[in-house]
């Protein structure tokens, strides 16, 4: 079994106060129920939360495989979706303690790091494109040549997801790539040192495929499908899914399997909308539906990694990035937290995927070189 390499999150300061440069005592270490608030400014915080370090089962059993696929599952059968999660559970350890985003990163956090700096969006530049729900689509007879409502969009973005109803900054921030998320990241780390509220040589950044399903499982020591269990009835009130509700302006559900209830949101619900009751075991929220959520790790068909995973781990190639969880309009069998896909390469953005950050050491050698995947990718 390997382990992450990352140097010790070992530290002696408070989360409970700010991590300013007068805090030069001693300060306890951090444990379970600590958080950290980072002021993006304009009244804009992000709140992340302490993860210890530790063991879980990655990936899924095939009983849990044979669940997703099944009529309540909803999953397509006899596609290889699920065998992207591995053979069987594996014991996995995450070495170093961490710190996550209690929520995704929702519309107003990132427009405030616009604001700040005028990023344009890959989604936004000239050419730019984006996945997003298509109002025309006639779902309720679906051809051979229309299969599914998404389709690539121009002049759509984080800023307007085409929604039939405004994009509220208290949703999750969509229609984001992996470069965007990145260069959120990066900004938020120079935004806290310069305020003297990181310690040297912390850092957000996108957190590693292991760090995220240990997270999402909340401290879980069983394989499971869901970290509060394996019954998707006890989901009511803590994922936002395709359920019974209908979509704008439509008067019948949309053709999917979903989960038999009503959580009043058709598309995306606002983050850690369900409170306490929608928080694992480590407090996290949103972690199971809501939107897909970007990890660092190039994306294995076998399945995922204790380490970080490259393409080209000499260049710290990543071509295809990993996604976690499911999201609002996926089927209950697509929302576990050992579903894993890969994203079609670092410039693609959709109204179904966004991110959390994590607060950690920096990653081995810098982590992704985003340059040289993005020579790779246009030069294919």
């Amino acid at each position: 079994m390997h382990r992450i390499g990352f140097l010790s999150l070992a530290v002696s300061f408070s989360m409970t106060s700010a991590w300013g440069q007068e805090e030069q005592k001693e300060k306890p270490a951090p444990k379970q129920g600590d958080t950290h608030q980072a002021d993006l400014g304009s009244s804009v915080s992000l709140e992340v939360v302490w993860i210890p370090a530790g063991e879980f089962l990655m990936g899924s059993s095939p009983k849990e495989k044979a669940w997703a696929t099944g009529i309540e599952g909803g999953a397509t059968p006899g596609t290889s979706r699920e065998s992207y999660e591995g053979e069987a559970p594996r014991k996995t350890r995450v070495a170093q303690d961490f710190w996550m985003g209690r929520t995704e990163v929702s519309v107003g956090q990132f427009r405030r790091f616009v604001e700040a700096t005028g990023y344009v969006t890959d989604a936004e530049q000239p050419g730019g494109q984006t996945q997003c729900f298509d109002e025309a689509w006639d779902g309720y007879h679906l051809t051979t040549e229309v299969t599914h409502p998404w389709k690539s969009m121009s002049g759509k973005s984080w800023r307007d997801p085409n929604w039939a109803f405004p994009n509220d900054d208290s949703y999750p921030v969509v229609c984001v790539s992996y470069r965007d998320m990145w260069a959120f990241c990066h900004w938020l780390t120079e935004h806290e040192r310069t305020a003297k509220r990181l310690p040297e040589g912390f850092e957000y950044r996108l957190p590693t495929e292991a760090e995220w399903e240990y997270a999402c499982r909340g401290g879980s020591q069983e394989s499971q499908a869901f970290w509060w269990g394996n019954e998707l009835e006890e989901g009511q009130g803590r994922l936002n899914i395709s359920g019974l509700d209908l979509l704008p302006g439509r008067t019948k559900s949309w053709p999917l399997a979903k989960a038999p209830w009503l959580d009043g949101y058709p598309f995306v619900s606002p983050v850690d909308h369900y409170g306490e009751r929608g928080r694992n075991g480590f407090g996290l929220a949103d972690t199971c539906g809501g939107v897909w959520e970007f990890v660092v790790d190039h994306f294995d068909p076998t399945g995922g990694h204790e380490e970080i995973y490259y393409e080209d781990s000499a260049q710290r190639i990543v071509s295809r990035p990993v996604c976690k969880g499911g999201n609002y309009f996926d089927v209950p069998g697509n929302a576990r937290s050992a579903v894993r896909l890969g994203i079609r390469n670092i410039t693609y953005s959709d109204s179904r995927d966004g991110f959390r950050v994590c607060l950690g050491r920096p990653l081995p050698n810098g982590g992704p070189d985003l340059k040289a995947s993005y020579q790779k990718l246009i030069s294919q």
